[in-house]
């Protein structure tokens, strides 16, 4: 029995340790798919993360980069050139306001009388070079070139080395004959660009995606100093200059007082005085602190750009600076990379379906070897990295002088340069407006003085601000500068009173309204000094359609007649104004 019942005991044991055995196992089992289950998951997620890896693009290089950045600087070239062929014959041509023939001449004569290097070097231009017979034609094969050039790139998105070299140098022979037209920064800021863009390119191919050639970062980062420098220089002259930027004031005035205002700057004159101050704050902050997040890591360069661009975008609506502010959105671009700008372009086609598969051969560990033409170009690179950063060292002086100043090239081709804008600002709006007269004596209180009305600068209180930005009406935008200097530092004011005289149709082109179309010319041309101020937007003066309120100062400069202008035109070498009646 009791064998018996320990066999039973024995026996009974044994299923029990089998059926534990086999839930043990059991579990074991399911232990080890649980386990198997998840490696498959966590296989399947890293296929899935190397797939999309594969389908979208990296951060880190610069292909789809540089095609933005081509197409942008096109932009900006054609917009140049367009300006220039439609206003130069009137202000450097033959019979132009200022004649690059006579400034060639006297840069000639001051260099010793041959056109050789010391000419050249005092003024790069390949006018030198051409037939001066016929300059306005010069002039504007130079701007046709131009158009047709730039306009290629930013159609196609395609450059190589010599289009952008071309581009550099035929803006450069305009701006250096341009005299005081072409004076403003931009056009540094422009041929900085420009030359920076050359960089970007093969030399020979034409391809958005030139395998053989990757963007190089040394180019991409000497974008970004430009960037820096624009924005730092722009920041650091409004505190050292004008009180009202420290004192938050300047936007007070600013809307109704710059060069030329559009529609929206009437408005936002009218903002309340916080948001001034608010406006005063930001442009401070987006100047002079958010540029130094260039260095902090591709976020917060990518934020630097993002701020940058809204901040011109910003200035563009509210005012027409030029070309200005597109421009200097150009330089901003470079701070994102092809990860942060697939979003322009085509998935699956195109620019962007090559760089995916330059990324994913990267990945895989094909890259391409580099061969002699690519070493070249590393060396080029460096070279570049190593002008741009001995150039610089006069602008970084300057921008850490207490003596700052803005807007100036310290080498003859303006590779690199300082800029800023605005460093004061105006508290009063004036404006010279000239007026034109049939009556024989310019006092007899009966004489009618009729207007005439530029392009797009204030005159007629009844006609709406303009929008023209890009584009710029150089003379306009000199005659804001002339209203708050006299006529004896800006002589051109009275060679235009000598031109309207004699309805000379070659300076007419560049006003909006000639109240002596179509009859005799006037026998008296006067200029008049007025206060200008925006209407306040609700009032009765807005409500009968004035834009404007004005005041007169008083004489600009007096009423001159043909005769009265011989001496003072033949003493500065100028064509009297009778001969321009023949031409009209």
């Amino acid at each position: 029995m009791t064998v018996t019942s320990g066999n039973m005991a024995t026996s009974g044991e044994a299923p029990d340790s089998s059926v534990r055995r086999r839930r043990v196992g059991s579990r074991r089992t399911e232990t080890d798919s649980v386990l198997t289950g998840k490696e498959d998951e966590a296989d399947t997620s890293r296929d899935s993360e190397k797939q999309k890896q594969l389908l979208s693009l990296q951060p880190g290089t610069y292909w789809l980069t540089r095609i933005v950045l081509l197409r942008s600087v096109a932009f900006i070239y054609f917009v140049a050139f367009s300006v220039a062929y439609n206003q130069n014959k009137q202000l450097i041509g033959e019979h132009g306001l200022m004649p690059c023939k006579n400034y060639l001449n006297s840069v000639k004569r001051y260099v010793g009388g041959k056109i050789g290097m010391a000419a050249l070097a005092y003024t790069p231009s390949l006018l030198w070079f051409m037939d001066w017979s016929d300059m306005d034609a010069n002039l504007d094969g130079i701007a046709l070139v131009g158009m047709a050039l730039s306009g290629f790139v930013l159609v196609t998105g395609m450059a190589n080395m010599i289009i952008m070299v071309t581009l550099w140098v035929l803006y450069h022979s305009l701006v250096n004959v341009g005299q005081l037209w072409y004076s403003f920064g931009w056009e540094s800021q422009l041929l900085e660009t420009g030359f920076l863009a050359i960089f970007l390119c093969p030399v020979w191919t034409l391809s958005q995606v030139p395998r053989r050639c990757p963007p190089s970062l040394i180019c991409i980062w000497t974008f970004r100093w430009l960037i820096v420098r624009i924005m730092l220089g722009a920041g650091l002259i409004k505190i050292r200059g004008d009180k009202c930027w420290r004192d938050l004031t300047c936007m007070d005035y600013h809307y109704e007082t710059q060069p030329v205002p559009n529609p929206m700057s009437y408005y936002m004159h009218r903002s309340p005085w916080w948001f001034h101050r608010f406006e005063t704050l930001s442009n401070h902050f987006i100047e002079l602190i958010v540029p130094f997040f260039t260095f902090l890591g591709r976020r917060m360069c990518m934020v630097n750009g993002a701020l940058q661009i809204l901040f011109q975008m910003v200035l563009i609506i509210s005012g027409n600076l030029s070309f200005l502010n597109w421009l200097t959105i150009v330089p901003s671009l470079a701070c994102f990379d092809d990860a942060s700008l697939g979003f322009l372009f085509r998935s699956g086609a195109g620019p962007k379906k090559t760089v995916l598969e330059i990324q994913n051969e990267d990945a895989a560990g094909r890259t391409l070897k580099p061969n002699k033409g690519m070493l070249i170009r590393r060396v080029v690179n460096i070279s570049l990295g190593v002008l741009i950063g001995f150039l610089s060292v006069p602008v970084v002086m300057n921008l850490l002088s207490s003596r700052q100043v803005m807007n100036t090239s310290f080498d003859p081709l303006r590779i690199v340069n300082t800029y800023g804008a605005f460093g004061s600002i105006t508290k009063e709006r004036t404006e010279v407006i000239f007026q034109g007269t049939l009556s024989p004596d310019p006092k007899d209180p009966e004489a009618v003085w009729e207007e005439y009305q530029f392009l797009c600068k204030p005159g007629d209180i009844y006609r709406r601000p303009c929008l023209i930005s890009p584009y710029h009406y150089r003379l306009d935008w000199l005659m804001w500068f002339a209203a708050f200097q006299t006529y004896e530092q800006s002589e051109w004011v009275i060679h235009i009173a000598g031109c309207l005289l004699s309805n000379d149709s070659t300076v007419l082109s560049l006003l909006d309204h000639n109240p002596f179309h179509g009859r005799d010319p006037p026998r008296w041309v006067r200029g008049e000094h007025f206060r200008y101020k925006f209407s306040q937007p609700g009032s009765p003066s807005a409500a009968q359609g004035k834009w404007w309120l004005r005041k007169r100062i008083g004489p600009y400069f007096p009423a001159v007649d043909l005769e009265g202008l011989r001496g003072y035109f033949q003493s500065r070498n100028w064509p009297h104004p009778h001969i321009a009646t023949q031409r009209s």
